[in-house]
């Protein structure tokens, strides 16, 4: 059984109970946050509450999840959108909304359960709930991972990402309106004392770098694209929270009043690139943003137009 604490923010309150977990939880969905309160495993203020009870500011909210194990990956026919793909590496767009691998609460649907029907083949040096993964990116993040095949390979990128030698570009869309065309966010990242889900820049923490580049201004919003330097937990997010302009969309690091689509953070890994393990050619793979993204932006050009 896995046990999480948090307490209720202004920027939380609003939302039913099963809501606000699976939206505070990224790794739990609305249904089964539902199932959690049924069964008497989400307390507030150590009381059992019905799942349309909204909580209030200062609230303690307990969740319980009971372990899960995870005995097979079964493979699904999930229609991966693999761009790319040899004996060695793959390369795959992954929706939105999609955990990459399995853990409680998500023993299938995943871009692993995909790779097993689509793929087979693939490295085991991440075990049997990995395989081929290789590095991650957040369940409500799009785009593109570079997936290993065999255990060589595996290898290969793995000191490609430690010696930061992978090109990773992300597009982002934050709140707020930057003065700066260009920056570099240098500041280290650990887990949030206060609050284990959350990352948050932190003295003592590991090595982070964020560059980013302003592609387009809004009223209220900024399109950014970002090149990881360094790959750790949410560095995006945190790091432009950080400068004060998080991303739209993210219900752990944004503010949940300023909710504006029900597509999930604005977040999207456009392109990547690597040495090949086995040629050593570097390759370089790029996708264009999901139609909500693109759709969204279109929609504040479009008011852009008008106010002026």
């Amino acid at each position: 059984m896995t046990t999480t604490k948090f307490i209720v923010t202004e920027e939380l309150i609003g939302s039913r109970i099963d809501t606000l977990v699976s939206t505070y939880l990224s790794n739990i969905s609305r249904t089964q946050a539902t199932e959690l309160v049924r069964s008497g495993l989400v307390l507030v203020n150590g009381v059992v509450k019905k799942a349309k009870y909204k909580p209030q500011v200062g609230d303690e909210v307990e969740v319980s999840i009971p372990d899960v194990a995870i005995l097979e990956i079964i493979p699904e026919d999930l229609n991966l959108d693999i761009i790319y793909e040899d004996s060695s590496v793959a390369v795959v767009n992954k929706p939105s909304g999609m955990v990459v691998h399995p853990s409680v609460g998500h023993s299938n649907g995943t871009l692993v359960n995909g790779l097993m029907y689509a793929a087979r083949d693939l490295s085991g040096i991440n075990g049997k709930q990995r395989p081929g993964i290789v590095h991650r990116i957040d369940k409500d993040t799009s785009g593109l991972l570079m997936v290993a095949k065999n255990d060589k390979a595996h290898e290969s990128l793995a000191a490609q990402l430690k010696e930061k030698k992978v090109k990773r570009e992300y597009i982002a869309l934050v709140h707020g309106v930057t003065p700066h065309n260009l920056g570099k966010i240098d500041a280290p990242i650990g887990r949030d004392p206060k609050d284990r889900i959350r990352y948050e820049v932190v003295a003592g923490g590991k090595e982070s770098i964020t560059h980013f580049e302003v592609l387009q201004r809004f009223a209220d919003y900024t399109l950014v694209k970002c090149r990881l330097e360094t790959g750790r937990t949410h560095q995006i997010r945190v790091h432009m929270r950080y400068i004060g302009h998080p991303l739209v969309g993210d219900p752990l690091y944004g503010p949940r009043k300023t909710q504006v689509s029900d597509f999930g953070q604005f977040l999207h890994a456009k392109s990547i690139g690597f040495d090949h393990p086995e040629t050593g050619v570097f390759l370089e793979f790029e996708v264009e943003m999901p139609e909500e993204f693109s759709t969204f932006l279109n929609e504040l050009e479009k008011r852009q137009l008008a106010r002026s």
